[in-house]
């Protein structure tokens, strides 16, 4: 039996969302950064990658749009407090969180593109 559009949408939608993240920490690692997760998940909300460089640790928001400006637009306010939230709970539970620097950083996928890094979106 085949799915109905909006599910085949949906499931499209959640394989490119994976190869993007997949490019985005590959893009990541050659920056120098160790990927610490993956789609980290807490009761505040999912994570899509942390990385670590030295103590700077980067939550990182990957999002695949047609341009920039649409990426960067996608991450609303609202996202920002779901994200902020879920790496408070991450932080909590790191023996070294005394020492870590945090930055909220974005990267997004474009068409025909190498992964654009945006870093401190979010002061």
């Amino acid at each position: 039996m085949t799915a109905d559009p909006a599910t085949r949408k949906r499931r499209a939608a959640h394989g490119r969302g994976h190869r993007g993240e997949r490019f985005a920490a590959f893009a990541l690692r050659l920056k120098g950064f160790r990927i610490l997760a993956r789609r980290y998940r807490t009761k505040a909300g999912e994570i899509d990658l942390i990385a670590r460089r030295g103590d700077l640790v980067a939550i990182v928001e990957v999002k695949a749009r047609p341009t920039l400006a649409e990426a960067m637009d996608a991450v609303t306010p609202h996202a920002l407090r779901r994200i902020e939230s879920a790496a408070d709970l991450w932080l909590a539970r790191q023996p070294d969180r005394a020492r870590l620097s945090l930055r909220f950083d974005l990267v997004a996928i474009l068409p025909r593109r190498w992964p654009v890094h945006v870093p401190a979106i979010y002061p």
